[in-house]
């Protein structure tokens, strides 16, 4: 099975589905109105999330998805992010993973952006 099918999106609140795998929280900030004990995730790796100044910068707004894209992958390449990133790359390499998050975008969420780069090359 390729790369590209074993890393997907999909929300939090969204039910398990068989085929997730690894479940990890991507987000810095804990799902509103979601119970710890009932999240069904196996961990919450918050250090790969964007920087708060980037997210609140972005605020989800369509027209700047673009330039968000471009300042996150320059954050992924500080300490802190290489470690989660390469975390989240072996979990990959062991079995599908799900990237979670709260947005209700997720195809322009932080999380899509996090899905190209485990999955390109």
């Amino acid at each position: 099975m390729g790369q590209s099918r074993r890393v997907r999106v999909r929300r939090v609140y969204d039910p398990v589905e068989e085929a997730d795998g690894s479940r990890v929280l991507v987000d810095r900030i804990w799902p509103r109105g979601l119970r710890k004990d009932a999240a069904a995730l196996d961990e919450w790796c918050k250090d790969v999330a964007p920087s708060t100044a980037l997210r609140k910068w972005y605020g989800h707004d369509p027209d700047r998805f673009e330039e968000f894209g471009r300042r996150y992958r320059d954050e992924l390449r500080d300490t802190a992010h290489t470690q989660a990133l390469g975390h989240l790359r072996e979990v990959a390499r062991q079995g599908p993973l799900t990237l979670l998050t709260a947005t209700k975008d997720y195809e322009i969420s932080a999380a899509a952006i996090l899905q190209a780069e485990l999955t390109r090359g």
